[in-house]
Parts: C-alpha cells; sequence; structure tokens
C-alpha cells in the first residue's frame, strides 16, 4: 500500500483529498496544514508521495518542496494549484515536484496522476 502525506491549509480540501485516494488503495501516513509542517512531517513519516498545495501559510510549497528534494532527491511530491497559477507550477516542478493536479479536481484524475508518479523512477 502506497503511504501518501497530505499538505493543505484547507482541512476540507485534505479531507476531500482523503476521501478520494483511501478507497483507491492509498494509506494517508499523515496530514500537514503549512509548508513547515510538511516537511517536518515527511523527515519524521518518510512517505511515498506527498500531495501539497502550492500556496500555503508560513513555507509555501515551492519552498517546501525545495526542503523535501534536499533531504530526499527521490521524493515524490505532487502539487496542487487553482487555475491560472500555471508560473508557480512551473516553479515547482523546477524546484523538484514530479507532476501536478489542477484544482478542482476529478477524483479520476487525482488517482491516476498520483498511480503515474509512483510507477516513475526517481
Amino acid at each position: 500500500m502506497n503511504r501518501v502525506l497530505i499538505a493543505d491549509d484547507a482541512s476540507f480540501m485534505r479531507q476531500m483529498i482523503r476521501d478520494i485516494i483511501e478507497p483507491e488503495g492509498f494509506e494517508v501516513v499523515g496530514e500537514a496544514s503549512d509548508g513547515v509542517e510538511v516537511v517536518e512531517k515527511f523527515k519524521e513519516l518518510h512517505p511515498d508521495l506527498v500531495m501539497m498545495d502550492i500556496v500555503m501559510p508560513k513555507r509555501s510549497g515551492i519552498d517546501a518542496v525545495k526542503g523535501i528534494v534536499a533531504m530526499d532527491p527521490t521524493a515524490r511530491v505532487v502539487m496542487c494549484s487553482a487555475l491560472g497559477q500555471e508560473t508557480l507550477v512551473m516553479e515547482a516542478i523546477q524546484a523538484g515536484a514530479k507532476d501536478f493536479i489542477v484544482k478542482p479536481f476529478k477524483p479520476e484524475s487525482v488517482v491516476a496522476t498520483l498511480r503515474k508518479t509512483l510507477e516513475k523512477e526517481s
């Protein structure tokens, strides 16, 4: 079972993601509500994949990706972004994110993106 860490400052978004991925066989091992917390939880939990919002308090998703990749260059991070944040998505990919999902997202797209990211060799 693939272990996932979810990071989003909105608790309803974390719950929505959990509701989408758990029935598909993913195990949510932790949640984070800001960019500082997600880096700490990554270090503590060693998830197979991190699903993270780009815009978060304390430390941006882009900066958090850099922190995670500095700890583990093989880390798999999928960014979530709202429409119109294409520039931020490109920055996140350059910082080490493996893929992205645009909000509002379709459940099947979320699952397909996570599976594709986990299948890729890091």
